[in-house]
């Protein structure tokens, strides 16, 4: 069945992109679709936080098309990918809230910077966001003050702050102890579905991210091995999909870099014409 382009807030189409002479992406293609909750996983390197990067307009791919709600990310001018910008919110790791400014400041700080509301109406508005996320009366904290969880909590209250189209999440688990964690998956999953939002986020917690994602795409070696329901990765024959969602430490994703045999490094055989070090 072919899927309707209007159906999807981002989709990449044969998305090639390189650092330098190193490639990242291979010809990825994949879709987030709108109303859902997109998760983006694969092992360390795969080029997970570069397609972030090229969803934001951060990073310009060298062959493809990065669309947004069908526009070409890449063809926006200025005033285009800024106001693209505004329609997203992101959650970065571990919060990046700023540490000299209140946490009812660091939610109002988008408020401040793209729109003219006045003062009384952007306060209330934050207590709003803060108590969607359970921290209304942290308000006058400072980030300091904050744990972990909190902090990630606050970071959300931001990043939902201009009721955006679609919320980016960067590794939204990462340090968090099991309630905290638990806490974050399930305003995600609460969020997404109140505010009418699209979702994407990048992370390596497996079982969390199955018990609330609609769709998972599987990136490895620069390109989408798999996409589908969590159901369907579970049930995947790919090796690839198997050993990651399986947490399996033998598989295509190697336990050895690539290297000559050890014999030839310790000058126990001689060294053959193909072995190259690296």
């Amino acid at each position: 069945m072919t899927q309707d382009p209007g159906s999807n807030i981002v989709e990449l189409r044969d998305v090639v992109f390189r650092y330098e002479e190193r490639p990242v992406l291979t010809g990825v293609s994949l879709r987030v679709p709108k109303g859902k909750i997109t998760a983006l996983v694969g092992p360390m390197g795969a080029g997970k936080t570069t397609t972030l990067r090229l969803i934001g307009g951060q990073l310009e791919a060298q062959s493809g098309e990065v669309l947004f709600e069908g526009q070409d990310v890449a063809r926006m001018d200025q005033t285009q990918l800024y106001a693209m910008r505004r329609r997203m919110g992101m959650l970065f790791q571990f919060g990046a809230l700023f540490t000299d400014i209140s946490v009812l400041d660091n939610v109002a700080f988008p408020l401040h910077e793209h729109t003219s509301l006045p003062d009384a109406l952007i306060r209330d508005i934050v207590l709003m966001k803060l108590h969607a996320v359970g921290l209304r009366g942290a308000r006058d904290l400072m980030p300091s003050d904050l744990s972990g969880g909190m902090t990630r909590r606050v970071a959300l209250a931001r990043a939902i702050a201009l009721d955006p189209d679609l919320v980016i999440y960067d590794e939204p688990f990462s340090g968090l102890d099991p309630i905290s964690l638990q806490t974050v998956a399930q305003l995600i999953r609460q969020l997404n579905d109140s505010l009418s939002l699209s979702s994407l986020f990048v992370s390596h917690e497996i079982e969390r991210t199955f018990e609330i994602a609609d769709h998972v795409i599987v990136l490895a070696e620069g390109k989408v091995v798999a996409q589908g329901s969590p159901q369907e990765m579970r049930a995947s024959a790919d090796p690839m999909v198997h050993q990651y969602v399986n947490s399996l430490p033998e598989g295509p994703v190697p336990f050895h870099y690539p290297r000559s045999p050890i014999a030839e490094e310790l000058g126990l055989a001689p060294r053959s014409a193909t072995s190259s070090r690296r």
